[in-house]
This record gives structure tokens, C-alpha cells and sequence, in this order.
């Protein structure tokens, strides 16, 4: 097939996600194996030291810690065992999948450093060492004890570990790529009798990324790094069959159970790095932008096994996001909407937007449309709508009701192409309507019953008003204290004992055509507050008031009786009468638990003068929950 021809045919979807993503504690993912048996994804990652097992969404269910730089994974082919190549450890080990623990490990000998490893014909192939003293390896698991066995690469110099592949239709066929020259050498070698021997073997120019055996086992497709082109030879006599043009170079490629090919680009220009190619050259390379990153050294591709599913692996930071994509083979469609920001109720206003595709979807492609607002919670159908020329589309509305009225567009997607949804917010005016809440200011006696009323004026439909109370002080929650329809006039009335200052407010919801409404209300709370003087003599009714008579030899006790509160504190004043009363004394006395406080006057008082005592709460001085209170005067005088 010619390459400019498929080439032509490769255009790029502008944006696309996948159907979920979650992000993954593996930095660098160095190989993946997906276990459809217990369904899980193995992933390797040898920064790390470490295999992490997910589910088929990526959540992660294990992690086998302290795996020295583990490399390449393999599956049994009845799925029950995983292999894994531990590059910093000079070993192989096994994991029970069903389980998931570790049973055996196979050394592969000092400074072997194995990173590659195969399942095929009952063995263990593993490509090991660096540059002159790579090779392939053998773990022969029929055996009682599994013996490791080097230099198994008869008939071929490795440059570097060799990358190996192997598929249980094929089984007397081992596939070693030498990546370790400017050139990629092929060698397929027979291993039917137990030794491997070299079957064809062949140069091809390129610098190897990746590669894949198709589900027969009869051909590979490889990636270069510097191509934009995959290549596809038969491993009959290693001639080329067909090419894949891709965009950017490619970094992994996956092979689905039908012969689909699906592939990571190294996305520089941010245009999309999951590829999945189409048999038909004449149809498009389908392209996702999943990741937007601009490096992707670390990502994996990996069908699922009825092939179904694209998991997709892309790094970000130190970590990695696990892609599930549901229709890989479909077409993404892109679907965009543009409402106005804010709308007058009940004008019309126009809603416009885009549905793109590769390919692109014809004129008359139809989609819904649906509101969603204040009148219908639940979201109201608007019809079938149709696209216009170049995928565009735009139509008018006229809402009815005000506040957040969502628009949203669906595409239900076709036999080549995904669904796609895109919703839009505008904030569509709503009238004002009043609401009042009176006794703001006011102040109260302490526990006395005070009556609110909330009034309401003209809205639409929503007549129900709410008030709550938010008393004063951290251990007093806000509560609804009132919750109903106002009454033929409007009202809403609640009755409370006030003990505290309390903010009192009326909230209104809104309707479709009024918008909410809150008003509060502060009214204090007085304590109660009562002075006792003890000491006197006698008592005598004069000079207006009732006076405690001292001897000046004795020194009053005025004890105070205030509403507790935890910290509280009253300030006791002491006036003298001198051509009028005149503060001669002030301080602050902490109350105990129940409220009171005993404060001795002492001193040697003129004789006959006259004195007067008051005990006062003044909001701020200990705490501000109440509001200040004045308690009454007492009134004394001294005698010899």
C-alpha cells in the first residue's frame, strides 16, 4: 500500500477523552500485562522497585514492593502465573495472579541483569546483559527443579538484551529483535526442538521502539523511533506486508485479538497520542488527546482481552493516569455549546456550537437538546435538533423561568462514531420580591417570649418562608426555628424566649420567575442581674430610696446573682453623693459557675455620706452573648 496514499488519510480529532481516568502511584511504566481471568493490569515499574496490580479501571488492589528495577512481565497462558524480570536483582520472578503472592524466583546469575522474558513452548525465553554480553536465556518449567540455561542465542551476536515475543498459536516460534545498532536486526528462531535455531533472520533500518505479534503469531508490527510509520513483516521470510502512517513517532503499540492496531505517538504538537488504525485504508486513523503531555517516555497501551476496552497509561509528575477507553474503534466526536452568560427571562436568546469528527459528521445529523431549570428540575426535551454545514449548529430559546438554566446538547453517536454531551449555564434574571423580619435592635428582657414575623411580598410561586436563629456563643448552633406558607397577608410568625443575643433570619428560596431573598434581624437578650448588701444595721426609707446603714466600723458585702456564662464578669460601681452622684469606684469581679461573685468593701468611709452600689454585665468586658444590663442601685451610709 503506499504510504503517501494511507498518509493522506490521517487528520487529527481536536479534543476527545476517554471514558474514565484515575491517577495511579507508578512512576514510569516500564511493562504492562492485562490478567483477563482475575481482572487485573500488572504494571511494572523498575523506578520504583515495584509491581502494581490494578483492576480493569485502574484502581489499585496491590503493590509488590521491593522488586529490584522490575522490567519485563509475561502471563501463563491459562493466566495463573505472572513472570517478571528483575533487571537489578539477576532473577525471575513468579506471582500467583490468583492469589497475588509471590511464589518462586529463578536466578539468572550475577550480572545478568535480565529485562525481557516470554512464555513459550512450556519455557522461559529472557533476553538478558548488555551490549557484547546479551543473549537469551531459558527457564525450563517441565522440569522437577526449573534449571536456567544461558546462551541460548545460537547463530546471532546481540548487540543488547534482546526484546522477545512469542504467542501460543505459534508455538515453536521465538521472535528476538536486536536493538543494539543503528539498525534493528530480526532473527525468528524454531525452537520445536528444544534448541533454538535460527529460521530467517534479517536488517531492517530504524531505530525500535516497540513491537507486537499479530493474534495468529504469524507477523510482528514494529514501531520506529524516528519513523511515521509502523511496519508490519511476516515472520515466514521477514517480508514487509503493510504500513501504518502515523503523525508523530511512536513509543508503544498494542495488537487487539481482531487484528486491530492501537498505538501511543510521542505527541509534541499536543494533537492527540492514542492512535487506533483502521484495516480500510480509505477510512482515518481514529485519534484521542488524552494525556496533553508533551513527553510520554513511560506510557503503555494494552487492549483488553475480548477487546473491547483500550487501557491507555500516560505519565504526569511522578505519577500515572490510567485511561479506560470504552469504543476505541469509534470515531470520537467532539461536541461543544456556547450560551450567553446571562439572559433576560422570558426573551429569546440563542444557543450555538460545534459537533466535530474524523470523519466528519454530514449536515443533518441530528442531536438533542434539553433544558434544565427552576420549572423542570429534571431537565425538559427541546426537540431534535440538526446539525448544520461543517458540524455547526445553533438554534433559539426562550426561557421561562429565571435563575441557572442549563442547556445541553447530546449526540447519541452511530455505528463510527462515539456519543458526545456538552451543557452550558446561563444566568437568566429573576424579579425581586420583598421580605422583612422586624424587632431588629430591640433588646429583651432575659428568657422573655418575643414574636417575629417574617413578611413576604408578590412572587410566582413559592410561598414558603424560613426562619432560623443563630444565637450568640460557639455551643449554640443555627437552627430553623420556622418553616412555612406565609399566611393571606404575607406573614410568617414564630414565637421564641430570647436567653442570648440572637441574629434572627427569614430566607426566601426564589421561584422561577423571583430570585431568593434574605433579611435578618439582631435583637439582644438582658440578664438578669440582683445586689445584696450585707453587714448593715438597719434599713430606713430616705432621701427617696431605701438606705442600708453601716457602722463605719464594719465593711459592707455586696454579693452579685448574674445569668452565668462561662468567663463572665460584672463590673461593680460605687457612686458618692456630692451636689449630684459621681462615680467614685469601678472594677471587674469574675463570676463562679452559678453566677456570683462576693466583693468586701473595705476602707474607713466618712461618716454620714452618702453611697450608692450597682452591679452591671457589659457586653465584651468576659464574653458577648448577652447584652449590657444594668442592675439596680443600693443605696448605704455610714454611722460612728
Amino acid at each position: 500500500m503506499a504510504l503517501a496514499a494511507l498518509f493522506g488519510s490521517v487528520v487529527f480529532a481536536a479534543t476527545a477523552s476517554a471514558d474514565s481516568s484515575r491517577n495511579i502511584p507508578v512512576f514510569i511504566a516500564n511493562d504492562t500485562a492485562v490478567d483477563p481471568v482475575h481482572q487485573h493490569v500488572f504494571i511494572s515499574n523498575a523506578t520504583r522497585d515495584q509491581i502494581v496490580v490494578t483492576d480493569l479501571t485502574g484502581k489499585v488492589v496491590k503493590t509488590f514492593p521491593g522488586l529490584p528495577q522490575a522490567a519485563g512481565l509475561e502471563l501463563s497462558p491459562d493466566s495463573s502465573t505472572l513472570y517478571a524480570a528483575l533487571y537489578g536483582a539477576d532473577k525471575i520472578v513468579a506471582i500467583d495472579t490468583g492469589q497475588l503472592t509471590q511464589t518462586a524466583e529463578y536466578p539468572t546469575g550475577d550480572g545478568t541483569t535480565p529485562s525481557r522474558v516470554v512464555y513459550a513452548d512450556g519455557k522461559l525465553w529472557f533476553g538478558y546483559g548488555d551490549y557484547e554480553s546479551s543473549g537469551i536465556g531459558e527457564v525450563d518449567l517441565s522440569a522437577e527443579t526449573p534449571t536456567v540455561t544461558l546462551d541460548r542465542a545460537v547463530g546471532h551476536d546481540f548487540a543488547s538484551a534482546p526484546a522477545l515475543y512469542a504467542d501460543p498459536d505459534n508455538p515453536d516460534t521465538l521472535l528476538a529483535l536486536d536493538v543494539g545498532s543503528g539498525s534493528v536486526s530480526i532473527i525468528v528462531y524454531d525452537i520445536s526442538s528444544g534448541t533454538p535455531t535460527i529460521r530467517v533472520s534479517a536488517e531492517k533500518s530504524g531505530t525500535f521502539r516497540d513491537a507486537a505479534l499479530t493474534p495468529d503469531g504469524q507477523n510482528v508490527i514494529v514501531a520506529d523511533r524516528y519513523s511515521l510509520a509502523l511496519t508490519e513483516y511476516r515472520l515466514s521470510d521477514l517480508s514487509e506486508v503493510r504500513t501504518f502512517p502515523t503523525p508523530s513517532p511512536l513509543e508503544r503499540i498494542s495488537v487487539g485479538p481482531d487484528g486491530t492496531v492501537a498505538a501511543i505517538a510521542a505527541d509534541a504538537n499536543d494533537t492527540g497520542e492514542t492512535l487506533v488504525f483502521s484495516d480500510d485504508p480509505a477510512r482515518p486513523t481514529s485519534i484521542r488527546n488524552l494525556s496533553h503531555e508533551l513527553s510520554l517516555w513511560g506510557a503503555a497501551i494494552n487492549w483488553s482481552a475480548d477487546g473491547s476496552k483500550l487501557f491507555v497509561l500516560t505519565p504526569v509528575g511522578s505519577e500515572t493516569v490510567f485511561h479506560v477507553v470504552d469504543e476505541p474503534r469509534k470515531y470520537a466526536s467532539t461536541l461543544t455549546v456556547d450560551a450567553p452568560a446571562k439572559a433576560t427571562r422570558a426573551a429569546a436568546l440563542t444557543v450555538k456550537g460545534k459537533l466535530t469528527a474524523n470523519p466528519a459528521l454530514p449536515a443533518g445529523t441530528p442531536f438533542q437538546f434539553t433544558r434544565t431549570d427552576l420549572e423542570s428540575p429534571n431537565g425538559k426535551s427541546l426537540g431534535t435538533k440538526y446539525l448544520g454545514a461543517g458540524g455547526a449548529y445553533s438554534f433559539t430559546d426562550t426561557p421561562p423561568a429565571g435563575g441557572k438554566v442549563k442547556y445541553t446538547v447530546t449526540y447519541a453517536g452511530d455505528s463510527t462514531h462515539t456519543a458526545a454531551t456538552a451543557t452550558d449555564t446561563v444566568d437568566v434574571s429573576r424579579a425581586t420580591s420583598t421580605l422583612t423580619l422586624d424587632n431588629n435592635g430591640k433588646a429583651y428582657d432575659y428568657a422573655q417570649s418575643v414574636t417575629f414575623t417574617a413578611h413576604l411580598g408578590t412572587t410566582y410561586k413559592n410561598r414558603t418562608v424560613e426562619i432560623w436563629a443563630n444565637p450568640y456563643g460557639a455551643d449554640k448552633p443555627n437552627t430553623l426555628v420556622k418553616s412555612g406558607t406565609v399566611n393571606s397577608s404575607g406573614n410568617l410568625s414564630v414565637t421564641l424566649p430570647l436567653t442570648r443575643k440572637t441574629e434572627l433570619t427569614a430566607k426566601f428560596a426564589g421561584d422561577g420567575r423571583y430570585a431568593p431573598k434574605t433579611t435578618t434581624s439582631i435583637v439582644g437578650a438582658r440578664v438578669t442581674v440582683s445586689t445584696a448588701l450585707g453587714g448593715s444595721y438597719k434599713t430606713r426609707y430616705t432621701w427617696d430610696h431605701t438606705y442600708y446603714y453601716f457602722h463605719q466600723s464594719k465593711d459592707p458585702v455586696v454579693t452579685t446573682t448574674m445569668t452565668p456564662y462561662p468567663g463572665r464578669k460584672q463590673m461593680l460601681q460605687i457612686q458618692a453623693y456630692s451636689n449630684g452622684w459621681e462615680t467614685t469606684g469601678k472594677q471587674y469581679f469574675k463570676l463562679d459557675s452559678a453566677g456570683k461573685s462576693v466583693v468586701t468593701l473595705t476602707g474607713t468611709p466618712p461618716i454620714g455620706h452618702r453611697f450608692r452600689v450597682r452591679d452591671c454585665y457589659i457586653s465584651g468586658s468576659g464574653d458577648s452573648v448577652n447584652t449590657t444590663t444594668y442592675g439596680a442601685w443600693k443605696y448605704f451610709t455610714f454611722t460612728s
